[in-house]
């Protein structure tokens, strides 16, 4: 999908980048200022790309103790109020994050030497409003099952 690619682009340019500053800083005596800024700003880029993929599948770290003791029945249920859980607080996340990235804005914010700070934030409320997006499509379909399967009961 296009955010593998976006995550391959953004880890390989992330190597390339590194690599050279470690190069360039060891051997000619010189670097891109604005290089390590960019590779933090590349480490957050990567991070929220990792886990807005990782939501694509509900494939994000969840400690499962006490799924193998509970019936079907009720990992259902908690399934569901987990993922209605993980999108209010992405949502509630994305909704600061957002405030943020317009406090950015309105300060004039700048990074890399004049590149406006808010332009690489705003993966931040991007990214978390789609895993919020996508937790409330989780949790509206288990509910959707968990009312079919009770009803054919």
């Amino acid at each position: 999908m296009g955010e593998d690619a976006l995550l391959v682009v953004i880890l390989s340019s992330m190597i390339l980048l590194a690599a050279a500053q470690i190069v360039m800083r060891n051997f000619f005596d010189f670097g891109f200022i604005w290089s390590d800024e960019l590779l933090r700003m590349l480490v957050l880029w990567i991070a929220v790309g990792g886990a807005v993929a990782a939501s694509r599948n509900d494939k994000h770290i969840n400690v499962a103790v006490l799924d193998r003791f509970l019936p079907d029945a009720v990992k259902a249920v908690t399934r569901v109020v987990i993922h209605v859980f993980t999108a209010v607080i992405c949502g509630v996340v994305a909704w600061h994050s957002f405030k943020f990235v317009q406090t950015s804005h309105e300060y004039g914010d700048l990074l890399m030497g004049g590149v406006p700070a808010w332009l690489p934030q705003l993966i931040l409320p991007i990214g978390f409003g789609l895993i919020c997006y996508r937790y409330a499509l989780f949790a509206a379909s288990g509910l959707i099952r968990l009312i079919r399967g009770g009803a054919g009961q």
